[in-house]
């Protein structure tokens, strides 16, 4: 019983580690990275595609995108989605490939960044410590229910803490990591 509940507890701690890593790919740094594109939708055929899927995406530099669709006749559907997105950069459409330019970043710019990892960290931060609470919760209701004894239920909290002690540590070390990636010039 107490097993389970610290093995769920470790399962979804991890779940929230991967999902701060997917959010931190969002986040720019100034050099052009394919995971930043991940959210582009393609209008094609009539239905809303992930750009990879229509399209060769690429980097030929640290400040430049490659964008090259399979068939030039959606060329203007992906320039058009490009402009909806929110990435904040303009197409260059030669009339076979897209180009875009990842802007440089300014001062302002990257301290704003910073805010807003450290926002998203603390986000996961108290993902984490909901799972705790709930993991303790289990272990205090089979206390109540009497299904295990008083120095079991103890030793599982110690260890659900344990647990998240070290899932807290790797978050803060992977916010330092894009913190120090994102002010970096």
């Amino acid at each position: 019983m107490l097993e389970q509940s610290k093995k769920n507890a470790q399962a979804r701690m991890d779940k929230v580690l991967v999902s701060l890593a997917e959010d931190f790919k969002k986040v720019r740094t100034g050099k052009a990275q394919v995971s930043m594109l991940d959210n582009v939708r393609v209008n094609y055929y009539g239905n809303l595609s992930p750009l990879n899927q229509v399209a060769s995406v690429s980097t030929p530099d640290a400040k430049t995108f490659l964008i090259a669709p399979w068939e030039s006749a959606i060329l203007k559907d992906i320039e058009q989605a490009l402009v909806k997105s929110d990435i904040g950069m303009a197409p260059i459409n030669d009339g076979k490939v897209i180009r875009l330019k990842v802007p440089d970043l300014t001062e302002e710019r990257r301290k704003d960044l910073a805010k807003q990892v450290k926002k998203v960290a603390e986000d996961a931060r108290v993902a984490v410590r909901l799972v705790r609470r709930d993991s303790n919760e289990e272990v205090k209701k089979a206390l109540k229910d009497k299904l295990v004894s008083e120095d079991e239920a103890k030793k599982a909290e110690t260890d659900i803490q344990k647990v998240t002690d070290d899932m807290i540590k790797k978050i803060d070390a992977s916010t330092d990591e894009k913190e120090k990636s994102i002010l970096t010039i």
